[in-house]
């Protein structure tokens, strides 16, 4: 399997959800255990989770994320909903399938 390169930005949103998740969990008095049993995953996946790590599952995140209270995108489910109305319609524009363009030879 090839090792993935993330950009900065990446990395850096990692560690600041990963952050925010640990704050979160500390301010509601949460062991590293009680979380992680509530997400579903190891203490030591919650661990890299916390740290940052790109190599866990966006899903553990996200819900770990959830679970304490840390914002995704709009707190409103209705502005949620619109915005993916929005993000579906754009792609509805677009073509279905993305193909790389084809070298025509001009062998004239």
């Amino acid at each position: 399997m090839a090792q993935i390169t993330y950009s900065p930005p990446a990395k850096e949103a990692a560690r600041l959800l990963g952050a925010r998740i640990r704050l979160s969990r500390k301010e509601r008095r949460w062991t590293v255990g009680q979380l992680a049993e509530r997400v579903g995953v190891t203490e030591g996946t919650l661990r890299k989770i916390e740290q940052g790590k790109l190599s866990v599952s966006l899903g553990a995140a996200l819900e770990a994320a959830v679970l304490v209270g840390v914002p995704l995108f709009d707190q409103d489910p209705a502005r949620r909903t619109l915005e993916m109305g929005r993000v579906e319609d754009r792609l509805a524009l677009l073509p279905a399938r993305t193909r790389e363009p084809r070298l025509t030879k001009n062998d004239f």
